[in-house]
């Protein structure tokens, strides 16, 4: 049976309260600060230790935004780091293929790599291809944001911020960037995004990390229900082709649970594009509204993880390139080792008129939510 989404209203950007906080460093409070390195340049930074009351862990840092660890219970209690990605700093600056990332200013691809904005045309670095890929050859994956934790009543956050100035990357204005990470006591993680600009611009952003529900070993048994009736189809780079295309008897079916593997070695021509899924699925729900876009459930170890967004798309990912990757605690990272689902627009929007808008006007507030929200059964 389909399941019914989730929703509600428009969001709301909250206002925290950042007043300081006692005793930070004490292993019993909610958010535990310390420094986790320097940058080439010396830049010192910083990562910030989340906990709940249920007994969940985020471990944030400020380079890139990245969720370096996560921790959620399994059906018998036992807690797992459910992300990839390094033990050190290091690793990260040398080569990151997103890992725990908060991507921008534009997630996934832009065909071209350029777009046109109100008869002016802007090029982009051509970093994937001839494609520019989340946001170019210095994306908001490797910049460094500044840091305010504060306790909320939901759980304890953690606001990012950025300004990403005017011709970086090659995109236009100066947008101003909020990135909030909330550790809720219901067990979630939550992202609040939004940013603002004093000229025209597009703006996509979304949130990267490559999950494991098991801690270890790959995903292809585990079982997955996207709440998508269509999807984006695309062409040999993997620009979509301005297609809404029927999930319905092709490999993007996932309306009722299905194991991530039962057809990930299809011959469908999608699917060799991109060696395996990377591929934009249009979520069933009223635009702006939050609903719940994906569930994933791991049978060996019970967790399972909802996602839930105000985004019109999610791009579905079974980390195709990962070859040979040395990862955190010795584990070699290998394709099919983890699934990205990353809610956003559509790829290419900006040069595709019928896709839902990413254009951002200055005197508006772009923003949008997603909830990772774990469960075991």
């Amino acid at each position: 049976m389909m399941f019914t989404p989730v929703e509600t209203g428009l969001i709301a950007i909250c206002l925290i309260d950042y007043s300081p906080m006692p005793d930070s460093n004490h292993p019993s409070h909610p958010i535990h600060r310390a420094a986790f390195g320097k940058t080439v340049d010396g830049t010192i930074i910083e990562i910030f230790t989340l906990h709940n009351r249920a007994g969940m862990e985020a471990r944030i840092m400020t380079y890139g935004g990245i969720v370096v660890s996560l921790t959620a219970p399994d059906r018998d209690g036992k807690f797992a780091d459910v992300v990839l990605g390094y033990d050190h700093l290091n690793d990260y600056l040398k080569f990151n293929p997103c890992f725990g990332a908060l991507v921008g200013r534009y997630a996934n691809r832009i065909g071209g790599a350029k777009f046109s904005l109100e008869g002016k045309t802007f090029t982009l670095p051509k970093n994937n291809g001839g494609n520019c890929l989340h946001g170019g050859l210095k994306g908001f994956d490797k910049v460094v944001w500044q840091a305010k934790p504060a306790e909320t009543a939901e759980g304890p956050a953690l606001e990012l911020a950025y300004l990403s100035k005017d011709g970086e990357e090659g995109f236009p204005g100066n947008l101003s960037v909020k990135a909030v990470y909330t550790l809720t006591h219901e067990n979630e993680l939550r992202v609040d995004f939004s940013a603002t600009t004093d000229a025209p611009t597009v703006c996509n952003l979304t949130h990267h990390s490559y999950f494991n529900l098991a801690g270890k070993g790959d995903v292809l048994n585990y079982e997955i229900q996207i709440n998508a009736s269509r999807f984006t189809p695309v062409d040999s780079t993997l620009i979509p082709i301005g297609e809404l295309k029927p999930v319905g008897g092709t490999p993007f079916d996932f309306r009722e649970p299905t194991k991530i593997g039962a057809r990930i070695h299809d011959t469908d021509e999608q699917l060799q594009f991109a060696h395996g899924y990377d591929h934009n699925l249009v979520i069933d729900k009223l635009p702006g509204k939050l609903g719940v876009a994906a569930r994933i459930h791991e049978p060996a170890t019970g967790r399972v993880m909802e996602i839930s967004s105000t985004e019109p798309g999610i791009q579905f990912y079974t980390a195709n390139h990962l070859a040979g990757i040395a990862g955190k605690g010795g584990w070699i990272y290998q394709p099919r080792a983890a699934f990205c689902i990353e809610p956003q627009h559509f790829p290419d929007s900006p040069n595709q008129p019928q896709f839902p808008t990413t254009e951002l006007k200055p005197g508006h507030i772009y923003h949008n939510r997603t909830l990772y929200r774990f469960l075991a059964k």
